[in-house]
């Protein structure tokens, strides 16, 4: 059985591995966030956009050497290897691209489409006129005789 106090411990044990997690989630989508806008990646940066502290980015095994790669890489010259950032990001630009693109073939579609109903409506409406017509023209014919 467990005491109380080992209960209230491993609680607390949780709760501050919970909010770790929340807080490395919160500096990689800050991170991303920092990418996707162009902007430079600074530890500082990362802590304002995450709302975490520079301690906790330093001391963090896996973010600390992700920042300071991405840090030295936006200072590197251009023409170096794509970072897995960038990659990522020109895939974001091309899917986006591909999407606007359908949407735009899409629209055009469908008003296309659109045009095509509203000439058969056109006609249908035509045909029926011309039926009705020939319809009355038959019935007077028939009570004339």
């Amino acid at each position: 059985m467990t005491t109380p106090r080992a209960a209230r411990t491993a609680a607390l044990i949780a709760a501050a591995k919970a909010k770790s997690a929340r807080k490395t989630a919160d500096a990689e989508q800050a991170i991303r966030r920092l990418i996707k806008r162009g902007e430079r990646i600074t530890f500082q940066a990362v802590q304002r956009e995450a709302g975490v502290s520079h301690a906790f980015l330093y001391n963090h095994p896996e973010l600390r050497p992700r920042i300071e790669r991405l840090r030295t890489e936006a200072t590197s010259p251009v023409g170096t290897d794509a970072s897995t950032a960038d990659s990522e990001s020109t895939l974001v630009r091309v899917l986006s691209r591909q999407l606007a693109d359908l949407k735009k073939q899409h629209r055009t579609e469908v008003l296309a489409l659109r045009d095509a109903l509203e000439q058969a409506h056109g006609e249908n409406l035509e045909l029926r006129r011309q039926l009705d017509r020939t319809g009355a023209a038959a019935k007077s014919r028939s009570i004339d005789r």
